[in-house]
């Protein structure tokens, strides 16, 4: 007999629930945003130009996404992976999130995505882009906004070809993202490697590394030490005197502004690859270089740009979707339109949700007003797609 209610009761609540079930997706109240990123220690001025950059766009905005109003929940994971677990759960669990972004280093993204993406909440990597997800692992719920991890590497191995650069030296530190990018590198460089190093995550003494990169007599040193690690390294290196003998090349993370601020003269000269530039010709880079210079009294970098440009991607889709972000079908292929005009020029969204897009090579060099900056010299690599993208399966 209990069997029986129980079995009758079940029935009348799928009735009553069933359509509920098949109501529309109604307009969200307001959009939570979980911003987590690197805040503190040698890598913090990256990820405190990415959350300017980020609630820039909000102001221009009028802190709204799609026309919703937005809540933002800032963390810093201090560059740490354990840290950065931490805060991811508080994220999802107790704030309930429906868009995570902001992370600037692999070694902290890797370890967070398997929860953020099995709770099916989205994920927007505005830095780090790595090979796995863009590949056989590659998920409807993970965006790379900003490049694969070769993306930036491979111009400037292109580069390195193209100058007549020989023989040359490549140090990075030994996680994901420095080894993918020393792969990217590789990719497209035909000359002769004479040393490959992998240093300790956030090394700041290289005297032994020199010492080695001295011995090698390379033509070019190709490094990836984003934050401090470069700092470091640009000053020891030129120090050591080897600027006098040998190239230095670097993606841009290691010759940004944050970069320049910190060793000045030291990077004049200095080739790096970039997906964007504060001097690209274009409308909504112009008022973005100009509002984020009077508003923090800084010249943009990359990390900030590319945050910039993810709150404008979460713009458009929310407006696509009105604000009916929970049809995660319908928010997905709205993200995946890309209706937005960025700050780089084009882009667009590969199958496997990294970009294709334009990068572009800058200099280093001392502007008519004394202040040393970047400007743009030309472009390396058109309409470029990441070489994982045929082994994601994703439609």
């Amino acid at each position: 007999m209990h069997s029986r209610f129980s079995t009758l009761a079940a029935v009348l609540l799928a009735a009553t629930l069933g359509p509920l079930s098949l109501m529309p997706a109604q307009a969200a109240d307001s959009i939570k945003v979980g911003f987590l990123t690197t805040l503190s220690g040698p890598g913090g001025a990256l990820g405190t130009d990415a959350r300017d950059g980020f609630k820039l766009a909000l102001t221009h905005l009028g802190e709204k996404l799609g026309g919703v109003p937005v809540t933002l929940t800032v963390a810093d994971d201090h560059q740490d992976a354990q840290t950065g677990q931490q805060d991811t759960d508080r994220l999802l669990k107790r704030d309930k999130v429906n868009v995570m972004t902001g992370v600037i280093f692999s070694n902290v993204l890797l370890p967070i995505l398997p929860e953020v993406l099995k709770s099916k909440t989205f994920y927007l990597s505005i830095n780090t882009g790595p090979k796995d997800y863009a590949g056989a692992k590659c998920d409807p719920y993970f965006f790379a906004t900003a490049w694969e991890n070769e993306d930036i590497p491979s111009a400037m191995g292109k580069f390195a070809t193209d100058k007549g650069y020989k023989r040359v030296a490549l140090i990075a530190p030994n996680y994901p993202g420095g080894r993918e990018s020393l792969d990217g590198f590789k990719r497209m460089y035909k000359g002769e490697l004479v040393q490959e190093t992998y240093t300790k995550m956030g090394q700041l003494d290289y005297a032994a590394e020199l010492a080695a990169i001295r011995s090698a007599k390379p033509d070019a040193v190709f490094f990836f030490l984003p934050g401090g690690m470069g700092v470091n390294f640009i000053k020891q290196f030129r120090a050591a005197g080897l600027g006098k003998d040998m190239a230095l090349l670097t993606p841009g993370f290691s010759a940004d502004e944050d970069t320049i601020k910190a060793v000045g003269d030291a990077l004049i000269g200095t080739f790096n690859a970039s997906e964007w530039a504060a001097d690209l010709d274009n409308a909504p880079n112009k008022r973005f270089v100009a509002d984020f210079t009077k508003t923090y009294g800084r010249t943009p970098t990359m990390y900030a740009a590319q945050a910039y440009d993810a709150a404008l991607l979460l713009d458009s889709a929310v407006g696509k979707v009105k604000g009916k972000i929970e049809d995660t079908e319908a928010f997905r292929s709205a993200l995946k339109a890309a209706d937005f005009k960025s700050v780089r020029g084009a882009f667009r969204f590969n199958t496997n949700q990294y970009p294709i897009q334009d990068i572009y090579m800058r200099e280093v060099y001392r502007d008519s007003a004394g202040k040393v900056t970047n400007r743009t010299v030309g472009k390396v690599l058109s309409n470029h797609a990441d070489p994982f993208a045929g082994s994601c399966k994703m439609q």
